[in-house]
């Protein structure tokens, strides 16, 4: 479903401030793998996800969706195939807008979206359902202004709304890092079902190893542009923080600096 092929990226090249932020990447995943992401401050997480979205275009490699190369792809036609939820939770969603209007626009992306119409009893229906899966009680609420909601229930509103058309990547930028534990606790059990429910190819930013290592099926760790570390499977279900911690010391030659990170 992706293929990214040694990607590189150098931001403010031949200056003072240069920097290299992706250096020869290689990621390969398969329909319906849900890989989490972790690495220090600077190794290059965002950085991978924006070079996905087309929010710049890398220097050398390719990016391949579903047998689909997006390397020279605007950012605008690449939002076909991706569905993506950022930190902020105020970012994804209308707040002066109602619940059922925000699903509705999601719904209709792609095709000329306008609400002149109205949303019909059917398309009500089906908002009621999919809201259900939140379990926050939200589909009882589909007229509640959005900037009413709570940053959690904006967080998971979004998510739905990034997932409605399923698309053929779901890219997740530390979604909860902005959410209180209990919360962001909430938000990834969504994730899951959601996840789970439509097998969505997926790829997940956290600064939390606890959550890397509870969800998805996949693991990778990122440093100075590079995945150094790519675990799955029965060896990733045993893993633990100190594991983890370890193995970065033992590929990078250092110690993880991300005081952030190991205190999550």
């Amino acid at each position: 479903m992706l293929d990214i092929n040694r990607i590189s990226k150098t931001f403010n090249k031949g200056t003072v401030n240069e920097k290299k932020a992706l250096n020869g990447l290689e990621l390969h995943l398969k329909e319906g793998d849900f890989v989490t992401v972790i690495g220090g401050n600077g190794a290059g997480k965002s950085t991978m996800l924006n070079a996905i979205a087309g929010t710049w275009y890398v220097d050398e490699g390719s990016i391949v969706i579903d047998g689909i190369d997006v390397t020279r792809l605007p950012e605008h036609k690449r939002a076909a195939y991706l569905g993506r939820v950022f930190q902020d939770p105020m970012t994804g969603t209308a707040a002066s807008m109602q619940i059922e209007e925000n699903l509705a626009l999601a719904a209709r992306r792609g095709k000329r979206r306008n609400l002149r119409v109205g949303i019909t009893a059917k398309e009500r229906d089906s908002y009621k359902e999919q809201l259900k899966i939140l379990e926050l009680g939200l589909e009882n609420r589909l007229t509640t202004g959005v900037g009413l909601l709570s940053g959690g229930q904006r967080q998971a509103l979004t998510l739905l709304m990034a997932t409605l058309q399923k698309p053929k990547l779901l890219l997740l930028d530390e979604h909860t890092a902005a959410l209180d534990p209990k919360t962001a606790a909430k938000v990834l059990e969504a994730t899951d079902r959601i996840v789970g429910r439509d097998a969505l190819t997926t790829i997940m930013i956290t600064h939390n190893m606890k959550d890397a290592i509870a969800h998805g099926n996949r693991l990778v760790m990122m440093h100075e542009g590079q995945i150094i570390y790519d675990v799955s499977g029965e060896e990733k279900k045993r893993l633990t923080v100190a594991d983890l911690l370890h193995k970065f010391e033992e590929v990078s030659g250092g110690e993880f600096a991300n005081d952030r990170m190991i205190l999550a």
